[in-house]
């Protein structure tokens, strides 16, 4: 197979595999979305969901998280991991929010990472999951999986998302990204495959022997 033709597959055997792709993150709207997305780095989206109701509970505007003590929300999303940048991002980007948007999260890519703690990945989701705009973040999952199938060259994140990119139609993007993760949780995973085991391995590369080795971000 080429490369479109391996897209053309993938795009194809995802969509029939996920047809309903909700996102993972438990949020209400575009600012719990934002806050769920900053606690989900290095940490599983369920953590995530087992710790943004507390937090939720206590705040879930940028005018109400703005007047929580730092300490306190360190306290909350401490199961999240890096709590105490964490924590600090999500006060001063609750102040900024309300400072300079109006306590609206922004809809451009230069605005949202122009926030503490969030880097192009998070204002990807944002971007796609809240606002609808075309988008394709790349997690761990979607870099392993693009590298398994021979979809980019796996140099970088950077790299990737622009291979991916081109490869498919920007009207999928924020469909096939999601489709992607919930592959690589469930089917194609780190431990559970090696580029050979899965379906979507298999089918692509059937004389594949050798284990596939993923490049480091």
């Amino acid at each position: 197979m080429t490369k479109a033709e391996r897209a053309a597959f993938v795009d194809r055997r995802l969509e029939e595999l996920y047809p309903e792709t909700p996102i993972p993150l438990d949020h209400r709207d575009a600012f719990t979305l934002l806050i769920a997305v900053l606690l989900s780095a290095q940490c599983t989206d369920e953590r995530v969901n087992q710790v943004t109701p507390h937090l939720f509970a206590k705040a879930d505007t940028p005018q109400v998280m703005a007047e929580l003590p730092i300490e306190q929300i360190q306290q909350i999303i401490r199961p999240c991991g890096l709590s105490p940048q964490k924590a600090k991002a999500i006060s001063g980007l609750s102040k900024i929010l309300i400072e300079k948007h109006g306590g609206a999260v922004p809809e451009t890519f230069d605005e949202l990472e122009a926030l503490p703690g969030v880097g192009h990945k998070t204002a990807s989701v944002v971007m796609s999951q809240a606002f609808g705009h075309p988008a394709f973040p790349v997690d761990t999952h979607i870099y392993r999986l693009a590298q398994r199938w021979k979809l980019t060259s796996g140099k970088n994140v950077v790299q990737t998302e622009r291979d991916l990119k081109r490869l498919f139609p920007e009207s999928e993007w924020n469909r096939l990204h999601l489709q992607i993760i919930y592959y690589g949780r469930q089917h194609c995973t780190a431990r559970g495959c090696d580029g050979t085991v899965c379906e979507i391995c298999r089918t692509l590369f059937p004389d594949r022997k050798r284990r596939v080795k993923t490049k480091k971000a």
